[in-house]
């Protein structure tokens, strides 16, 4: 598999061995479930040193078509990852139909989802959310943590924050299930009809802790994402603090060319 790999060739070792890997993997002789060879054995097989192959490794994981989990090894996925398209997945007709968005993502990309929920109650606001929230930091808001499985394995946690004078009244919005098409259709079922959400996102390596909670290597990289969901009045009604394992997800986005 590979020994006599980057003779005579300018490319990177590291990513002559990375193309390998994954041109094994479209070419179906690594399939769906197989085990990837370990750190050790294609430092073997490709006379390099464990460096070369963690950098290698960096590269196959990034292409989408293998999932490592920590202590487990890495493995060629059965499905693509989730296509997490920011034009549509927030579409009214989607939460009227009852689906979330989370949910209706991992549908289309035939992903069996699931959801845990971790936390809801009172919090103080933190200061980057107050300030999202337009609320004083320290205010009083409720919060919601849930951590999101695909076909059985940790990918996301995401946290919801909403200014309590809007959620008091709510009360599906401190249930575990807050019932079809989640917390969005409840909001605007009371009024809060929404005008547009606001994302940002940036990629970076996970924290001891966030690497440890979605079952990553150490280093791995997640994507960061903030959302303001802004209501047709200009208010800001929830703010979602969202940490995705960035190998499980493929971010698609539509430009309008016109102005």
């Amino acid at each position: 598999m590979g020994a006599a790999i980057g003779v005579g060739k300018a490319v990177p070792r590291y990513l002559q061995i990375a193309e390998d890997i994954i041109q094994q993997v479209r070419a179906g002789v690594l399939k769906p479930g197989d085990q990837v060879p370990s750190e050790a054995e294609m430092a073997e097989r490709y006379g390099v040193s464990g460096g070369t192959v963690r950098k290698a490794m960096l590269e196959i994981r990034a292409s989408g078509l293998v999932d490592t989990r920590h202590g487990k090894g890495s493995y060629v996925r059965d499905r693509p990852p989730v296509r997490h398209r920011s034009s549509d997945r927030f579409r009214r007709s989607l939460r009227q139909g009852g689906k979330a968005a989370y949910l209706a993502e991992s549908e289309q990309s035939g992903a069996t989802a699931k959801v845990s929920v971790i936390y809801i109650g009172p919090i103080e606001a933190p200061e980057a959310i107050a300030q999202r929230l337009g609320v004083e930091a320290g205010t009083q808001v409720l919060a919601r943590r849930r951590l999101y499985f695909r076909n059985g394995a940790p990918v996301e946690t995401a946290t919801s924050y909403l200014p309590w004078d809007v959620v008091r009244d709510i009360p599906e919005l401190f249930a575990e299930n807050p019932g079809d098409g989640g917390i969005y259709a409840r909001l605007e079922e009371h009024g809060h009809t929404f005008a547009e959400f606001v994302e940002t996102l940036r990629a970076r390596p996970a924290a001891k802790a966030e690497a440890s909670e979605l079952a990553l290597s150490p280093g791995a990289t997640v994507v960061h994402l903030l959302r303001n969901a802004v209501t047709d009045a200009g208010r800001v009604v929830e703010v979602c603090d969202t940490l995705m394992a960035a190998d499980q997800f493929v971010f698609e986005f539509r430009i309008p060319a016109s102005d």
